[in-house]
C-alpha cells in the first residue's frame, strides 16, 4: 500500500468526494496510473476555489482507491482521466494543527533528513 498526497481546492476535493472519484495533475492520467487498489489518497486544499488569494491549508478528504480501471470523462472541453475512489467520513484539518507531527512539513526545507533516511 502507498499513500498519495493530491493538491486541490476545497470547492473540488468536495465535487470529488460527492462524484466518489479521484482527479488529479489537471485530469491527466499519469498520476493515477501509478496509483493502486488499496492506496490511499489524502487531499490537501491550500485555498477554498482556484484563483482565491486568501489560503485554506488544509487536509480536506481521505479516502482508499478503488479497484476499476481509470476512464476518461467528457465535460465539453475538458476531458479528464478519473478512477474510483471510497471516501471516509473526515472532518478538515487545517496544516498548523498537524505541521509538526508531518515528517514532509516538520522541517523548514520540508520531508526527511539524510540521516534520517
Amino acid at each position: 500500500m502507498n499513500a498519495w498526497l493530491g493538491v486541490v481546492s476545497a470547492e473540488h476535493v468536495r465535487r470529488a468526494v460527492d462524484l466518489g472519484i479521484a482527479q488529479i495533475g489537471h485530469g491527466k492520467r499519469s498520476g493515477l496510473a501509478r496509483m493502486k487498489a488499496g492506496d490511499v489518497l489524502v487531499y490537501y486544499s491550500p485555498v477554498e476555489s482556484i484563483g482565491d488569494r486568501d489560503p485554506l491549508r488544509e487536509f480536506t478528504a481521505l479516502g482508499v482507491i478503488e479497484e476499476g480501471e481509470i476512464w476518461q470523462a467528457d465535460e465539453g472541453c475538458f476531458k479528464p482521466f478519473r478512477r474510483r475512489v471510497r471516501y471516509e467520513p473526515f472532518t478538515p484539518v487545517p496544516l498548523g494543527d498537524v505541521r509538526s507531527r508531518l515528517a514532509l512539513t516538520s522541517t523548514p526545507t520540508g520531508g526527511i533528513s539524510s540521516a534520517e533516511a
